[in-house]
């Protein structure tokens, strides 16, 4: 389920980018009716029925949402309307879709360090790309969002906290900003924690190994941590 879920995340990618061949779409459809029969199966076999489905209702929802893609037919039909149900369908599946891979990451990485705050910021990184290209590209603006490279690019100064001269102009791409800029917000005082963590446990060892040997810090190095 774990690497279901993360083939269910590039396929999205791929299908927010550039649209899906028949071949993806098929894989896609497979994995939604394993996801169907994995979630009735935990949902029989809960203890209790209410607190599950409080715990997983973002699953629920997501397992819903490729059932209301046949909207996508209706193209024909008011389609200003339309464009904005479509995009809000997309932010939809970006939202689950993230989830889902937060729990994929954290049943596949089992400690909860820095490897795997590395990788699910890359998750989120890649997945809040395809988003925010999805949702802006058609706009027009010759300084937008106009390929998925600098999509990329602007999640990433997002992620970093460092942002970009353009700002989203759609309402589904702004609260998806909103939503990067809050991840970002909480992950980076953790990042930074973890970064002065190893330079300081670094530093540390050393002072340890220089007292075992019986040695002295040299100066400017170790000498600081002694006094």
């Amino acid at each position: 389920m774990v690497v279901l879920a993360l083939i269910w995340l590039a396929i999205l990618v791929l299908d927010l980018i550039q649209g899906l061949s028949p071949l993806f779409r098929q894989v896609s459809f497979a994995i939604w009716i394993i996801f169907i029969a994995d979630f009735c199966l935990e949902l029989l076999i809960a203890p209790s029925k209410g607190k599950y489905l409080r715990k997983n209702w973002i699953t629920l929802i997501s397992l819903f949402i490729p059932a209301l893609r046949i909207l996508r037919l209706f193209r024909a039909f008011r389609p200003l309307r339309l464009l904005r149900m479509v995009r809000s369908l997309n932010l939809m599946r970006v939202v689950t879709t993230a989830n889902r891979a937060i729990r994929a990451l954290r049943r596949g990485l089992r400690a909860r360090g820095f490897g795997y705050v590395l990788a699910l910021t890359i998750l989120v990184n890649i997945l809040g790309a395809a988003g925010m290209y999805a949702f802006e590209r058609d706009l027009g603006d010759p300084n937008g969002l106009n390929d998925f490279g600098t999509a990329l690019w602007w999640t990433a100064m997002m992620l970093t906290t460092m942002g970009s001269q353009y700002w989203p102009k759609t309402p589904e791409g702004r609260l998806l900003a909103l939503l990067l800029a809050t991840y970002a917000f909480a992950i980076f005082g953790y990042i930074t924690a973890a970064v002065a963590s190893f330079f300081v446990g670094r530093d540390t060892a050393r002072l340890q190994n220089a007292k075992k040997r019986g040695g002295i810090p040299a100066a400017g190095e170790d000498a600081h941590i002694s006094r």
